[in-house]
């Protein structure tokens, strides 16, 4: 998730993810850091059918330095267009 290109960055886990992002989009949870810093936008993402294989992936991003997320966007969203509508 983000706000805009090169904005803020966000990474989660979910196993429903069209919920979870429009609860993103309209701010259900108003004291998260997403609704803080306004992240609206889904970016990114990948699925996974083993949720313990999933789990892993998101501990590893969030450890990767910025430029390393910015390059994996990049490679399939060069825009940082809103995937939302197209899940």
């Amino acid at each position: 998730m983000s706000n805009k290109k090169d904005g803020v960055l966000y990474i989660g886990l979910t196993k429903r993810i069209k919920e979870r992002i429009y609860q993103h989009k309209n701010k259900v949870h108003p004291n998260t850091f997403s609704a803080r810093y306004n992240l609206d936008k889904l970016i990114y993402f990948e699925e996974y059918k083993i949720e313990s294989k999933a789990k892993l992936r998101e501990k590893q991003m969030k450890k990767w330095n910025r430029a390393w997320k910015i390059e994996l966007i990049e490679k399939v969203n060069p825009d940082w267009k809103d995937l939302y509508n197209n899940l």
